[in-house]
This record gives C-alpha cells, structure tokens and sequence, in this order.
C-alpha cells in the first residue's frame, strides 16, 4: 500500500435537500465549469427530506456538460439490480458517458424496512451486493439473453440493452473484510467516506482489496480510491484533520494520495457553501496535482 500511480481525482458531495434545488443546480454548474471531476449524491430514499437520488442525478447531468455524477452510494436493498443496471446505462447513454456506478450493500435497516426493502443480515446484505454485481455486468454485456439464479436475484431471460456510452466503473461503498475482498475481485473502484474509514484504518482495508486483486489476477492499481471528505477551509490555524486553512488541505491531500493510497477526493461542506467549493476546485485541487506530479518526480 503506498502511492498507486493514479492521476487524481476531485469532486464535491452536494446535500440532496428538497428545500435547495436551486443551490444544488448551482454547485453542480460550479463543479462543471470549476473542472471538478465528479459529482457524488447520497442515495437515502427514506429521508423526507432529501430527493429521490436517481431524478436528481439525471437533473444533474442534463445541466452540466463535462463533470461526471454517480450515486454515493446506491442503496441496493431498495434499487433491484436490473433496474440499476438499466438506468445506469441509460444515464450514461443520455450524458455521453458521465455516469459511473457506485453501490452499497445497504445500511439503516429499519428506515429500508418501512418502505418495503428487505431486513436482511451484515452476511445476507454482502451475498446480496455479490449477486448484483454478477447481475449488473451481465445486463451492461453483449449477450443476446440473460439468466441468472441466486438466492436473493433472478432474472429469466433478460435482454440488455441500451449499452452504456462508456466502460461504466462500478464502485462499491464498502468497509467490512468480505465486501473489501470483493472490491479486488470485481469492482473497478471503492468508496469510503472518513467519517468511517480515517486515514490510519486504509492501509489494512487496501492489503485486503490489494491481496484479492492479486488472487483474482488483476493489477490493484487499476482499481479507483474514491474518498469522500469532509471539512472546513479556513484562514485559522487547524483544528483538525481537513479544518483548517488552504495549505494544511493541499499537505493532507497530497499524504493521502502519495502515502494513503487514495486518488479521489469527493468533498462536502456544511451548507454546501459555494466560496468553499470554489476555493477547492480554483486554488487546492491544482496544488495537489502539483504536489503529487512533484513526488513522483
């Protein structure tokens, strides 16, 4: 575990507030015209507060015209992996190949419940991502028809189709030794957030997603960090990890890039603030470039 190589990535995690459209359309433009990379909206229907991610995301991509969006993560237990499969492509198709796919096995059990999901164990939940991943790719192939029988998804006879615009990278949200090892098998990124992965816990959940890829015969550089972040930027001294001023965030991303082994950055703020955001896209996100290209000599 250390530095994989990869060219960083930045993007920003707007709050899916029904109350915000209007600054949710802004960020979105701010990232698009900002050169973030990505867009990342959390997927929890169950919140009366929040949109439904799915409607918002093609919102999104309809008023931007380079950033890429993908759901942070998708909540599988209320979203069949059929119907995933197909309006991820059919995102990507309408955007031109600005969509990617991120998944989570599920979480909130009780909220998932009451609106009909399934219950289902920490084991159950894992079986389940494992099945939708085999269901998804074979619903984003080539392939005339098809089958698939597991113990929590079946489909009988489908026919895929539209094809995806681009090679859709299917990133799980996923934290426990199972799911991680899934990630080196199968998945083309993986998407923790701090907030429950910090910086010293990476190094053993990489060995994990690291020694599978190995197994599996695939290069584990291949494989996307995507990191959601959260912080303040401010003209005081740090308060902490990402609360503080312009060069503690560009030092602090730089070390988890050159010493943490993540390469993608998706920031929230409190309030979606539209100057911090255009400060990480305008003034960090350029420095830690610098800085990575200047590591790497």
């Amino acid at each position: 575990m250390g530095d994989y190589g990869r060219e960083p990535q930045f993007g920003v995690f707007p709050n899916p507030d029904a109350r915000s459209v209007d600054h949710l359309i802004a960020v979105a433009e701010l990232a698009d015209t900002g050169g973030l990379d990505l867009i990342g909206v959390q997927d929890h229907p169950y919140q009366r507060r929040f949109l439904d991610t799915w409607a918002l995301m093609a919102t999104l991509l309809a008023r931007t015209e380079r950033v890429r969006v993908f759901p942070d993560v998708a909540s599988l237990p209320l979203r069949p992996p059929a119907m995933l499969a197909k309006s991820a492509a059919s995102l990507d198709a309408l955007s031109g190949g600005r969509f990617e796919l991120g998944l989570g096995a599920g979480a909130f059990w009780d909220a998932i419940a009451a609106m009909g999901g399934p219950r289902r164990t920490p084991r159950q939940a894992a079986s389940a991502l494992i099945e939708a991943i085999e269901v998804i790719r074979a619903l984003w192939s080539a392939e005339q028809s098809v089958r698939y029988a597991g113990e929590y998804y079946r489909v009988d006879g489908v026919r895929p189709g539209p094809a995806p615009a681009h090679p859709i990278g299917l990133w799980l949200g996923v934290l426990g030794p199972r799911l991680l090892a899934e990630v080196g098998r199968s998945a083309d990124g993986w998407v923790p957030s701090a907030s429950y992965a910090p910086p010293e816990t990476l190094a053993d959940k990489h060995r994990r997603i690291d020694e599978a890829a190995a197994a599996a015969c695939r290069d584990p550089a291949a494989i996307q960090r995507i990191y959601n972040v959260f912080g303040a930027i401010t003209n005081r001294e740090s308060v902490g990890f990402l609360h503080g001023p312009i060069d503690q965030w560009v030092d602090e991303l730089t070390e988890l890039v050159t010493a943490h082994g993540m390469d993608t950055f998706v920031l929230g703020v409190d309030g979606d603030d539209l100057m911090q955001i255009r400060i990480f896209a305008e003034e960090i996100v350029p420095a830690v470039r610098a800085a990575v290209a200047d590591h790497r000599g």
